[in-house]
């Protein structure tokens, strides 16, 4: 696979068989960039013959750089072992060579020290691909803590609130936490601070769900797990989720942390409109490693899938071409809709749709090429970087 960018001055032409723009599929198309940026979108017929052209494969297909909003290592690096800006630079080329253009690095519960270290990082040298930081914790539930440190688990104080309010000022920022641990309040300030925030790792019911929601939370952190399964008189929190049209959520659609029937379920209650996928993707991705120390347990890569020795799931040996094949091969989402959920929604679900997740006139250059098998062969990208 190359992995190329456009240059100053240059004028390059892409073409494929397919072109999806963020919204539409279209046969037999070029992009025209022009300085870094998308010039153009047409037919291939119509360009003129002095151009130079790529030969696209059968059945090539060009669309928007993907976007994942957890990210907790690649490249055989995990953030929390390198809140770092070479670590941050290291996971995001990492994924940029999957066809990931932009993320949220994501910091899984730890010590406020690593929490300030990170941000000590992101203020001193933004990174281009970086949309933002997840912080996924340490305001979870003691009860839904999954892979996460049960001795980091935290109840919140004004420090931890400090640590939080600073990734603010970088990007569109997620966190991710449980509602029913914090006060009321705490979400409507993270909010008009500019954060982003979601609900995971919680054991809230329907009504505290629905509290933090109208306090302006807008998303769910991988949908069904680290929460309460709907049962028929408890809805929570994924109940709420697909009958509240203001909800997001995110899901991890390896085919190991969601069945596929309920990926499918899911898809059909939500739409590609408020479904997205994340890869919540671990250091294996893109490396050889099969093993590595999280915070103190020993997780293994064995057949595809991320465990600890007591078999609690760690993350996912997943990228985001990985999410779009197995949701069109496996769960029988349609192509133009796993393709939306990889880069158009959440894109607009961190308010970033007027800069990622389309392919049109005047945008920087933001293209991943995929082949008949859906599998990453270029990436341009020219995007500075969202975090500053």
């Amino acid at each position: 696979m190359n992995d190329d960018a456009t240059h100053r001055g240059e004028i390059a032409v892409l073409a494929a068989d397919f072109l999806f723009d963020g919204a539409t599929l279209r046969r037999d198309h070029a992009i025209v960039l022009r300085d870094g940026e998308i010039a153009d979108l047409v037919p291939r017929r119509q360009l003129a013959p002095t151009l130079a052209v790529n030969a696209p494969a059968p059945g090539s297909l060009l669309a928007p750089g993907f976007v994942d909003a957890q990210v907790n290592g690649g490249g055989g690096v995990l953030l929390n072992d390198a809140p770092t800006a070479a670590g941050i630079a290291h996971i995001v080329a990492s994924h940029r060579r999957l066809g990931t253009t932009s993320l949220l690095p994501t910091l899984i519960t730890d010590t406020p020290d690593t929490l300030d270290k990170l941000a000590d990082a992101a203020a001193a040298q933004p990174i281009a691909g970086v949309a933002g930081f997840h912080l996924e914790g340490p305001f979870i539930s003691p009860t839904r803590v999954g892979i996460h440190p049960p001795h980091s688990v935290a109840r919140l104080d004004a420090a931890g609130k400090a640590a939080l309010l600073r990734f603010a000022e970088f990007g569109r920022s997620l966190v991710t936490l449980a509602p029913e641990e914090v006060p009321a309040g705490f979400v409507a300030e993270l909010v008009a601070a500019g954060l982003r925030v979601a609900a995971g790792h919680s054991a809230a019911d329907a009504a505290a769900f629905r509290r933090a929601l109208d306090e302006g939370l807008t998303g769910v952190t991988h949908l069904f797990n680290a929460m309460a399964p709907i049962s028929a008189r408890a809805p929570g929190i994924a109940g709420v989720a697909f009958d509240d049209a203001r909800v997001f959520a995110s899901l991890i659609c390896d085919l190991l942390h969601v069945d596929p029937l309920v990926v499918r379920m899911a898809y059909r209650l939500m739409g590609p409109e408020r479904l997205f996928f994340v890869s919540d993707a671990m250091p294996s991705v893109g490396s050889d490693t099969t093993s590595f120390d999280l915070l103190g347990r020993m997780v293994k890569l064995i057949d595809g899938k991320l465990t600890s020795a007591d078999g609690t799931l760690a993350g996912a040996h997943l990228d985001m071409a990985g999410a779009v094949r197995n949701a069109v091969l496996h769960v029988g989402i349609s192509l133009v809709d796993a393709l939306t959920m990889a880069c158009a929604t959440p894109a607009k679900f961190l308010g970033l749709e007027d800069r990622l997740g389309q392919l049109a006139r005047g945008r920087k250059a933001d293209i991943v090429e995929l082949d008949a098998a859906l599998q990453v062969q270029r990436v341009w990208a020219d995007a500075a970087s969202l975090s500053a």
